[in-house]
């Protein structure tokens, strides 16, 4: 059992060096994608810390992470659709929202959602080792096991609901191609599922963006040339979604392992 703590801890301080890295980058703006690195890090340790849930302590790290990503989620939404705005030449609209994003964006640097969690994250390793000697990480094999095993049942359960939430399937998936990351060993995924996991995620993605744009229109006028192909452009999203679930669910249950 020491080596599957050991692999966590190890995990902790890789997912923390590339906190630090988005850090600098967003402090010295050096790039766009800072911001979208900075919470895909945020959410691979969520994933790699969900099977610890209820342990004391692990409270505080998900809040901290959790912080985080409510925090910068409206400015990634911003950056997604200024970056569309821009590749559609509407330059006055794209100009507004990237100023906006070049003063918000180094600010997430230096915010105490990300300061409270790096302050959390310095301390877990300890944490875990204080854990591990008395005995509370004895099954953590199995405690990873039984939650990866949890979410797959769940994304096969929403999947094969024929009313399924695209905004929950979206979560599901996300959390299932992480975990997966964080312990690939332990995933139980069947080769090759995560060309058909992204995909899906991709879809969902795009249908995602619509249907954000599609709300911000109503409030913001000068979205409003784009409403006519954001229409139409959600309906080819949620058609391309569904295929892409559609051979994801097909995969999920020929391939599925047994237990």
């Amino acid at each position: 059992m020491s080596a599957m703590v050991d692999h966590l801890i190890a995990e902790i301080f890789s997912l923390n060096v590339k906190l630090l890295a988005c850090h600098a980058r967003l402090q010295a703006s050096t790039d766009s994608e800072a911001l979208h690195d900075l919470r895909t890090t945020v959410r691979r340790l969520r994933s790699a810390l969900r099977p610890l849930r209820g342990l004391p302590g692990l409270g505080q790290v998900e809040e901290a992470a959790k912080g985080v990503g409510d925090l910068t989620t409206p400015l990634r939404d911003m950056q997604v659709l200024a970056a569309f705005l821009t590749a559609e030449g509407l330059d006055q609209a794209a100009l507004k929202r990237t100023k906006y994003l070049d003063a918000a964006c180094p600010k997430v640097a230096t915010s105490p959602e990300l300061n409270r969690l790096f302050g959390v994250l310095d301390q877990l390793p300890s944490l875990l080792r204080t854990q591990q000697r008395h005995g509370l990480l004895s099954k953590l094999r199995q405690r990873v096991e039984k939650r990866l095993d949890k979410q797959w049942r769940q994304l096969r359960q929403a999947m094969a609901d024929p009313a399924h939430d695209r905004h929950r399937l979206r979560l599901l998936i996300k959390r299932v191609r992480y975990a997966a990351e964080a312990y690939p060993e332990l995933s139980h995924q069947p080769k090759g599922m995560e060309k058909r996991l992204k995909s899906a995620q991709g879809a969902l993605g795009d249908w995602h963006d619509h249907l954000q744009w599609l709300a911000q229109a109503a409030q913001q006028s000068d979205l409003a040339p784009c409403v006519a192909g954001w229409e139409l452009g959600i309906l080819r999203a949620e058609e391309k979604s569904d295929k892409a679930l559609q051979r994801l669910f097909q995969a999920c249950f020929a391939d599925a392992p047994a237990h």
